[in-house]
């Protein structure tokens, strides 16, 4: 029991560092912050370990990306969307890329979108502002939906779910 938990922990922390070097450093900048697919990632993550482990990597490897690349200011919005974004996501079963998941995508986006539109308002104290943001963030959310479905279908080829978490699914 307490070897998976370790375990568990370990993986953890190896997706939230690919998604802080995702985030931090393979990112374009934008006119209020950076188009990035570490989104990817951290879906990836809520398909593989359980919420709290998941919940932990979304909000980890946003905060310190954006803390470290000189985006603190986001920080705190980007460590409850990508919190709450894991939450969309179901771990059950052998495969990655499954219908439940694939829908997954779309209110993920649409928190992205949302939740910086409206992380933004209240910095700023305007509702109009923010919306040139919006595009941006529905850009990052398709960008990430594409590495998600490629590196998914790419794990579920080589049955990496089941080898991660220990399983042997027959098939």
């Amino acid at each position: 029991m307490k070897t998976n938990k370790v375990r568990l922990m370990c993986m953890a922390s190896v997706f939230a560092t690919l998604v802080f070097v995702v985030t931090a450093y393979l990112h374009i900048p934008t006119n209020n912050g950076y188009i990035h697919v570490g989104d990817g990632l951290i879906y990836l993550a809520a398909c593989i370990l359980p919420w709290p482990y998941a919940i932990a990597v979304g909000a980890g490897g946003a905060l310190l990306a954006d803390c470290l690349t000189g985006y603190a200011v986001w920080a705190p919005g980007s460590a409850v969307i990508k919190a709450v974004t894991t939450l969309f996501f179901s771990r059950k079963g052998e495969k990655i890329i499954k219908l439940r998941n694939l829908l997954a995508l779309l209110p993920a986006a649409v928190l992205c979108a949302g939740g910086y539109y409206l992380y933004e308002a209240m910095i700023y104290g305007n509702f109009v502002a923010p919306l040139a943001g919006v595009p941006a963030s529905v850009t990052q959310s398709v960008a990430s939906s594409v590495v998600f479905v490629a590196t998914g279908h790419a794990f579920d080829k080589m049955n990496l779910k089941s080898k991660i978490n220990g399983r042997n699914y027959k098939r």
